[in-house]
C-alpha cells in the first residue's frame, strides 16, 4: 500500500523529470549539466550523515539518483 509521502515523492521526481527534459530541449542546460546535476544530488546523498535510519534513506536515494543517471530518464538520448 502506497502512502501520500510517497505518492509525494513520484510526483516531484516526474516533476524535476519534465523539467529537466524541458531543460535540455529548450537550450537551456545541455546534456552534460545535467547528468552533473543529477550526479550533485546523488553526491549529497551519499555524502550525508546521521543516525541509521537516516542513512538507509539517504542510500536509497543516491542509488535511485545514481540508476536515473544510467538509464538516460532525465535527457532525451538518440
Amino acid at each position: 500500500m502506497s502512502t501520500a509521502s510517497e505518492h509525494a515523492g513520484q510526483a516531484a521526481l516526474s516533476i524535476c523529470e519534465a523539467l529537466l527534459l524541458a531543460l535540455n530541449d529548450r537550450g537551456v542546460l545541455p546534456e552534460h549539466e545535467i547528468v552533473g546535476v543529477l550526479r550533485d544530488a546523488a553526491a549529497t546523498h551519499e555524502n550525508a550523515v546521521g543516525t541509521e535510519l537516516e542513512m538507509e534513506m539517504h542510500r536509497a536515494v543516491a542509488e535511485m539518483i545514481n540508476s536515473i543517471i544510467a538509464g538516460g530518464n532525465s535527457v532525451r538520448r538518440p
